[in-house]
This record gives C-alpha cells, sequence and structure tokens, in this order.
C-alpha cells in the first residue's frame, strides 16, 4: 500500500504547518478531513457554451465518491474557450492557447496545494488534452472524467448536430436555404448541455482517452444529461481513492503501446485531425517517444468502422446506444490492432474490451467484415509544400487526388468572405495561410470556412490547405497543420494565386509545381507578416510554441 498521502504531509502535518492549516480551515476543514488524502477536483465548469454547463453536478458526484472512499475532495476551475461559439472569429485564436493555459493551471493549483491525487473534469475540445496533459506532467494517481455528449436536435424529422448549422450558413448565402429555415435549426440544433455530437474533436478526444487508459472504459460514452452520467461520477471519484492506494500514475500508463492504441481509435472511428495535436502534445508530456508518421502508419493498417458524423450517419447517443466506446476497444481488440497496455482500472485494455456490449442489429460500429473503409480516416501527407508534414482526413468522400490553380488568402475571413461570395470555382485550390500556431497566433480551426464550401455545393469540386487546424466537423478534401507554417518562413509563404497545387492521397504528397530554386528565390524576397498581437498572452504563445508537426506545445 502507498503512502496516500505523500504530497499533503507537506501542507498540513508538523507544527510548522499550522497557518496552511488554519486557512483550510477557513475553508471549513476539519482535523479529520486533513487527516485524510487531499484529492484535487480539476473543474473546467463554464456557462460559456453547453459542453462545460453541466460540470459542477459531475463534480459534485465525483467529490461524494471521494469521500465514500475515504478522501477529502477540493474542488478548483480552470478557464474555458467554447470552440462553436469563437469559431470563425478572432476569439478562435484563443482555443488552443488554452489547452497550454488550462493545462498549465491544474498543474499550478496541484503543485501549489501539495495534493495527493487528482480527478480532472473535461467538455469542450480543448479540455480534454489540456486536463491529460496536466495529469501527464504531474504523474500523480490521477483520473480523467468527461462530462459526456449533447443530444442531437431535431429539425425537419431529422437528427441535426451544430455541424449542420454551420453548413446552413453557407447554405443559406447560396440561396439553398431560407432565413426562416437557418433561424428554426439555430433554436433546436443545440438543445440541452453536453458537446457537441458527432465524432468532433470533444467525442475524439474521448474516446482516445478512453483507449488510452486514462479513463475507466465506458465512461465516456454516457451522454452528458443521461441519470447514468451522475453515477459513472460518483464511481471515479471512488476510483481515484483506489488509483492513490495503489500507486498507479499515468507514467505506467501512458506508455507508447497507449498512445498507439489511442491513434488507432481515432482511426476507427473517423475521428478529428485535431487528435494528430493533441496526442503528439500528451506523448511529448509524458516523454514518450512518438511523431507525426506514426499516425500514417496506425491508420493505414486500421479499418474505418464507425459510420458517424461528420463523414457518416449517426451521433454520438447512436454510439453509446450501440455499445459505446467499449464496442470499438472490442473491434480493435479483436482485430488484432490492440497493445497491451494497463488502464486506470489496474486492468488491460484488453480485459476492458471484454466487458463490452454489442446492441444486437445496431449499424452504428460496422464488423471486421463489413469495413466501411479497409484503412483509417487519417493521412499524413508530406511534399515540397509540408516538409514536416500535414494532416487530411479522408472519411465522408472518396476522392483521392486532386490538382487546380491555387486561390491564396492570408487569412481565414477573407476566405470566408470569398466563399460567401462566391468567388471560388470548381478546380480551385483554396489556400490560407498565416494562420498556424505562430502565424495565427493560436492555429484557428477553419469550420466556418470548410461549411460554408460544403453548404455552398462546391465541397465535391475544390481543396483546401491551410497552416491552421480544423474543426472535428470539417469534412471534404481538407488539408491542415502544414508545417513549416508559412509565418515561420514554410514553403506556403511563396505560394501564389494561380500556382498549380496537387495533393495525392496515394503517394502521401502535397505540392505546387515549383522547383526548389523558385520556391527559395521566392521566400528570399519574402518578410515575416508583422506580429498580429505583441504583448499578452497570445505574443507570448507565440514566442513559445513549436511546430503543429511537434503538436504545437510551448513546453
Amino acid at each position: 500500500m502507498a503512502d496516500a498521502k505523500q504530497e499533503s504531509r507537506n501542507v498540513t502535518e508538523r507544527p510548522s504547518r499550522a497557518p496552511a492549516r488554519a486557512m483550510l480551515h477557513a475553508v471549513g476543514l476539519t482535523d479529520a478531513d486533513l487527516s485524510r488524502p487531499l484529492v484535487g477536483i480539476a473543474n473546467t465548469w463554464t456557462e460559456l457554451g453547453p459542453c462545460n454547463l453541466h460540470l459542477r453536478r459531475l463534480a459534485a458526484r465525483a467529490k461524494a465518491g471521494v469521500r465514500a472512499a475515504g478522501g477529502t475532495p477540493l474542488e478548483f476551475n480552470t478557464i474555458v474557450i467554447s470552440d462553436g461559439i469563437s469559431m470563425g472569429t478572432e476569439g478562435m485564436k484563443a482555443s488552443l492557447v488554452s489547452r497550454e493555459v488550462i493545462a498549465d493551471s491544474i498543474e499550478l493549483t496541484v503543485r501549489g496545494h501539495s495534493l495527493d491525487a487528482v480527478v480532472a473534469l473535461s467538455g469542450c475540445d480543448k479540455t480534454i488534452p489540456a486536463t491529460v496533459m496536466a495529469l501527464a506532467r504531474l504523474n500523480l494517481p490521477s483520473v480523467m472524467l468527461y462530462g459526456g455528449s449533447i443530444a442531437p436536435g431535431s429539425f425537419q424529422g431529422a437528427d441535426v448536430t451544430i455541424q449542420d448549422v454551420f453548413e446552413a450558413v453557407g447554405a443559406h448565402a447560396a440561396g439553398k436555404m431560407s432565413e426562416s429555415d437557418l433561424i428554426e435549426l439555430e433554436q433546436v440544433a443545440c438543445p440541452a448541455a453536453g458537446a457537441c455530437g458527432g465524432q468532433f474533436t470533444a467525442n475524439t478526444m474521448a474516446t482516445a482517452i478512453e483507449i488510452m487508459g486514462m479513463s475507466p472504459m465506458g465512461s465516456a460514452s454516457v451522454p452528458a444529461m443521461d441519470p447514468r452520467k451522475d453515477e459513472v461520477a460518483f464511481q471515479v471519484g471512488k476510483l481515484v481513492m483506489d488509483i492513490l492506494e495503489r500507486d498507479l500514475r499515468p507514467e505506467s500508463i501512458i506508455t507508447r503501446g497507449a498512445l498507439e492504441n489511442a491513434i488507432a481509435s481515432v482511426a476507427m472511428t473517423g475521428g478529428s485531425t485535431n487528435a494528430v495535436l493533441h496526442i503528439l502534445a500528451i506523448a511529448r508530456e509524458m516523454g514518450v517517444d512518438l511523431d507525426i508518421d506514426d499516425f500514417d502508419h496506425v491508420s493505414s493498417s486500421t479499418p474505418l468502422l464507425a459510420d458517424l458524423k461528420p463523414g457518416g450517419k449517426y451521433v454520438a447517443h447512436d454510439m453509446y446506444r450501440a455499445g459505446g466506446v467499449p464496442l470499438i476497444a472490442k473491434r480493435l481488440l479483436d482485430g488484432g490492432y490492440l497493445r497491451d497496455a494497463v488502464t486506470v482500472t489496474g486492468n488491460t485494455i484488453a480485459d476492458e474490451a471484454g466487458t463490452a456490449v454489442e446492441t444486437e442489429g445496431q449499424d452504428v460500429v460496422h464488423g471486421l467484415d463489413d469495413a466501411i473503409k479497409p484503412t483509417g480516416g487519417i493521412v499524413i501527407l508530406k511534399g515540397n509544400l509540408a516538409p514536416e508534414g500535414c494532416v487530411l482526413k479522408i472519411v465522408g468522400h472518396n476522392r483521392k487526388r486532386h490538382s487546380g490553380p491555387a486561390v491564396v488568402f492570408d487569412t481565414e475571413d477573407d476566405a470566408f468572405a470569398a466563399v460567401q461570395a462566391g468567388a471560388i470555382k470548381a478546380g480551385d485550390v483554396v489556400v490560407i495561410r498565416y494562420e498556424g500556431p505562430k502565424g495565427g497566433p493560436g492555429m484557428r480551426e477553419m469550420l466556418a470556412v470548410t461549411a460554408a464550401v460544403v453548404g455552398a455545393g462546391i465541397s465535391d469540386d475544390v481543396a483546401l490547405i491551410t497552416d491552421g487546424r480544423f474543426s472535428g466537423a470539417t469534412y471534404g478534401f481538407t488539408v491542415g497543420h502544414i508545417a513549416p507554417e508559412a509565418s515561420v518562413g514554410g514553403p506556403l509563404a511563396a505560394v501564389r494565386n494561380g500556382d498549380i497545387i496537387t495533393l495525392d492521397v496515394e503517394s502521401r504528397d502535397l505540392s505546387v509545381a515549383l522547383s526548389d530554386d523558385e520556391i527559395a528565390a521566392r521566400l528570399d524576397g519574402w518578410a515575416a507578416p508583422e506580429p498580429r498581437y505583441k504583448s499578452g498572452v497570445m505574443a507570448k504563445y507565440a514566442k513559445l510554441v513549436s511546430s503543429a508537426s511537434e503538436g504545437a506545445v510551448t513546453g
């Protein structure tokens, strides 16, 4: 048995700590409370968006579980940025930056108060990797609890998500949807609390973290407002005390094999390209050797089985009813795609996969002999436009190649305006640059643009490439995370209108029809744009952040 108060003894014991105890008595803790292990409940609650709105409720249940198992829970909060609200605005630049701030704030709070263990609650996209990054840094007995998915809305007899609203903006601009229908859709698309309902970034990362082993099997799939989520939270509170007694730490869970399992889950479920950034960042925090090429290797040998939005038919609630994340784990196990790894429960991921219960007749998750595609949803391209790599999602379409003239924009806003104005034509390659980690700064997601392209009905005829990111709700022939980015003098900075750009999935190539000498000559006359932010957190981030090919981390 481990010393469950190994850390908190520094605060709660010895005469010299009387001032600290006096402060803790002031918040209502008794001597009996202080004699027990102190467990941090790292909450990412906010009322600025539905994804994390319900986390106060779940935190209360997790705290009750900690108390029931003999610990003293202490809740604290972090900041949150709602991607869905900030999307398409200057505020979206804060989203990826917030991942680092959330991780930093959890680390600082736990270290600053000598807590013994941590339960971290997450919801919206960046809170999931951010919490796990912090837990990896701290390497204390800990567990991550995902708040769960929002219920789908209902519009004209069909299930809808926030993805449909973004695409409706493009359809309205193209004259394909009336303003009254757009307003009606807006009113019903997000009916309650919970994270966005497709296999977008939040559900992608929640799936990945559960398969990675840092969340208990079966916890992520339970929807946000399902009464069973309260019991999940209570059991997570009890679980962290068990983890503490066994001294099971992230270093034993987040291994190379566990990270490859997480990548395989992204591939099998057609998950978000953001998983590349986030899993690389988690690996970096844990000191595990993982690089961008590993995603292509794992994805190319893992079939796509889950028929989930944005490329498929179903939403997260359907996935839950079909068998949830345990069913994905079982498919991975049965296909030989799971690496041996331990989970927070102390069981192996293979043991946990064996607990899956598949709903008879479900068709959300296909069988291994009935794959939607023989390979997963993530492809890594390189070439003279992306020497360090870039990311393409191939779910929701069957295109393998596109070649056409570049239409270049130096901001997302200009590109969105061009799409809305009907200025993008069939065959074009839309280039959006200076939106990378440093150049943005913050690497904005481009859902407003990509959804407008879909809504305008031209997604099958154009390609879009950027050093920025895409939302998990994006689909189509779209390439993101181009590295090195334009703002550091990457080849994307040399592209001009009319240059012929080719995307080739089979050859894993993204290239412009220019010689190396011509690219170099153009860059010789290039100067980096003036930084958009010269002070504050955005400027600090721009100075510290690494390439997207390395996870866009600041440490």
